[in-house]
């Protein structure tokens, strides 16, 4: 595992030497831009499926953000910027346990942008496995632990904005979802040339 500084680029050789090998290049944004415009309508299915999920153990409404008929009102503490960074780390970790032998490998890259965390590797992984790593932050953080928090008493207004927000930041990862369900065959591996994904018949 390598801790980097900026997203890693995709390697013009590796490419020509994986279509020579047969890998076939995924359709794909082509940068993380893209991938953010693509992805908003998700954001909006996401959050509609987190809020669904807490109200179902706790009492949720605009008032718990701030938020009245007459007013808004919003404060910004350590605390908060604290748990920003926590979730952040929290969903990059939950990408990054599940990626097999990932401290030993050479060609896995996690680290932080503008957008927020990222975490890349270049090893072949099967497409069931490739799938759970991408969907696992939202399912933990924003399906998961409400659920269980909730079932606890344990739901605090701050906690309902994290697990939103979390949903939110994750339709990049739903929309790499949708996309690998669409164009990778079922008995397939999955392989990254930095930010490009490719996928080969086993």
């Amino acid at each position: 595992m390598k801790i980097v500084n900026k997203l890693p680029k995709s390697n013009p050789g590796l490419h020509s030497e994986l279509i020579k090998s047969g890998w076939v290049p995924m359709k794909e944004p082509k940068n993380v831009m893209n991938a953010i415009l693509f992805s908003i309508p998700l954001m909006i299915v996401a959050a509609i499926i987190s809020i669904g999920i807490i109200n179902i153990v706790s009492s949720i409404s605009l008032s718990d953000f701030g938020l009245t008929s007459t007013s808004i009102s919003l404060s910004i503490n350590l605390g908060i910027i604290f748990w920003l960074v926590f979730l952040v780390i929290l969903h990059e970790l939950l990408h990054l346990i599940f990626i097999p032998h990932f401290i030993q490998s050479e060609k896995t890259y996690v680290g932080l942008t503008l957008f927020g965390g990222f975490v890349i590797t270049e090893e072949e992984i099967t497409k069931s496995r490739y799938l759970f790593i991408t969907i696992a932050p939202f399912i933990s953080i924003s399906i998961i632990m409400p659920l269980l928090l909730g079932v606890f008493g344990l739901l605090t207004p701050t906690l309902k904005f994290l697990i939103i927000l979390n949903a939110i930041a994750s339709s990049v990862d739903l929309l790499n979802l949708l996309l690998i369900m669409k164009q990778v065959p079922h008995h397939a591996i999955l392989k990254n040339n930095g930010q490009n994904t490719y996928w080969k018949q086993r």
